[in-house]
């Protein structure tokens, strides 16, 4: 019995002697699989930080401990707490993506909305942000999920209307990339090539804190641009390309094509940003640039998705018809007229009684689709609605748009009045002349309002050279309002 145990007592200490040299070789690997997780915590309690070592393996047991305290924190209201634990948590499962998606939607959209400040607000979208793109990035730079949920904060949380303090989070992003990129066009030659001390400065800005790549950003813009940076969907596009260079399954690429294409569709209708004198605040336009490169990523959808693809041909033949309608309303109708051919080339079996229309009368025709063919006073709403915003266009300094939307009013009412050619109906439902209205519209942006900016009626009155007094119930002059500047 001895010698067995003898022997058996040799064999473990050999065990143990060979476990002892394979250990370097094991972590080794661990490290190069990417099979360790031993990120330090930093900023944790010396009770944490000590358990976390000591169990090591059991490092889940902690998690899910914090996990539910966290819950209980923010079911509180006790929101600042619960944060610094969901801190202490992507610490402990660095490379668990769903960990820091979880959290980062968690402070954009849960904790957010408990705030009634607009800026508050905003902190904590902000907060969501930086979590997933200056930290979990960090850890997990090829998970895609990363990316897709980064693109849709931007473009659903930020770019979409559906937070009340939505105005807020465009206007602050908007700041802040006015600062590294003016005018939200960046000069490339400039940032992939600085030769100054100031462009250096801006790419480190770029790069360093919003995680921007300038050669990146370039390919982005020849892809899908000209996109206007300082808007969220241009980093909704930007955040999903990174992501489609990160796939590896084709599974994985469906939800960032559709955070690309549907930003895109979202840029194309208001990715344009103007000032309103009327109101000095900033608006959103459509970007007419992209039209090009949004179809290619509506066609894209089409050919690499077969279950959805007869959805998103409906999309793209509605952003057709848009496409269309904008283009003719900007003053750009050689573009209308090519695209128009060109969307009822693609689905001509889908447009019915429209496949035989001109581009102007379709467009004359979406413009008063909601009015009833009888109903002077509908049809009169569309033509001042019209009316309205083209001098407001024209005050503004946008000249192709503000002249397209009064020819438009125009075919519009020329249009009304070609259907009641009959006497009869004319008398029983009239439609004054055109310069009536343009005078009535006139007149009331022009009327003394504590709602209406001075400077934007000083605009108008230069524009169409009326006279100071023009608005006011004194005045009797009639002057016809040109269509174009003289």
């Amino acid at each position: 019995m001895s010698a067995r145990k003898a022997i058996l007592s040799l064999l473990i200490v050999l065990a143990l002697v060979a476990s002892h040299f394979s250990q370097a070789r094991l972590n080794h690997d661990r490290e190069t699989l990417g099979l360790t997780r031993t990120a330090i915590i930093s900023n944790a309690p010396p009770i944490l930080a000590f358990t976390t070592v000591a169990l090591g393996g059991f490092r889940g047991l902690i998690a899910n401990a914090l996990w539910i305290r966290t819950t209980e924190l923010q079911e509180d209201g006790k929101y600042f707490e619960a944060v610094q634990l969901a801190d202490w948590i992507t610490k402990l499962q660095p490379h668990f993506t769903t960990v820091w998606v979880h959290q980062a939607w968690n402070m954009a959209y849960n904790i957010s909305v408990k705030f009634p400040s607009p800026e508050d607000r905003w902190l904590w979208v902000q907060r969501g942000l930086e979590l997933l793109r200056d930290e979990g990035l960090r850890y997990n730079p090829h998970e895609v999920m990363m990316y897709r949920e980064l693109g849709w904060i931007f473009q659903h949380k930020m770019g979409a209307y559906l937070d009340d303090a939505h105005l807020t989070y465009k206007a602050r992003w908007a700041q802040r990339m006015e600062e590294v990129l003016p005018g939200g066009r960046p000069d490339y030659a400039v940032l992939l090539q600085p030769t100054t001390p100031a462009a250096s400065n801006r790419v480190d800005v770029l790069v360093q804190r919003y995680k921007l790549l300038p050669a990146v950003m370039k390919e982005v813009d020849e892809k899908y641009g000209p996109l206007e940076w300082r808007l969220p969907e241009a980093h909704a596009v930007y955040w999903g390309y990174r992501g489609l260079a990160e796939c590896k399954k084709e599974s994985d690429r469906a939800p960032l094509r559709r955070v690309v294409f549907q930003s895109m569709l979202t840029t194309f209708q208001r990715g344009r940003i103007f000032t309103n004198i009327a109101s000095q605040t900033i608006e959103l336009g459509p970007n007419l640039n992209i039209v090009a490169n949004a179809s290619r990523a509506y066609e894209d959808m089409i050919a690499a998705d077969d279950k959805m693809g007869d959805h998103f041909a409906k999309g793209h033949r509605n952003f057709l018809r848009d496409a269309v309608y904008f283009l003719y309303t900007a003053n750009r109708e050689r573009e209308a007229s090519q695209w128009w051919e060109y969307c009822k080339k693609k689905y001509a079996a889908d447009l019915g009684e429209q496949m035989a229309m001109t581009v102007e009368q379709f467009a004359v025709a979406r413009v008063s689709e909601d009015a009833n063919e009888t109903s002077p006073d509908r049809i009169k709403a569309v033509i001042t609605g019209l009316l309205t915003q083209a001098f407001v266009a024209l005050a503004n300094g946008d000249e192709d748009r503000g002249e397209a939307l009064l020819r438009l009013g125009t075919k519009v009412h020329d249009n009304y009045q070609g259907r009641t050619t009959n006497k009869s109906m004319q008398q029983r439902i009239p439609l004054a002349p055109l310069n009536d209205y343009k005078l009535e519209v006139l007149r009331d942006m022009l009327a003394p309002s504590d709602d209406v900016n001075p400077a934007f009626q000083a605009a108008l009155r230069t524009r169409f050279n009326l006279p100071a007094d023009f608005g006011t119930p004194k005045t009797n002059a009639v002057p016809q309002i040109p269509f174009r500047r003289n």
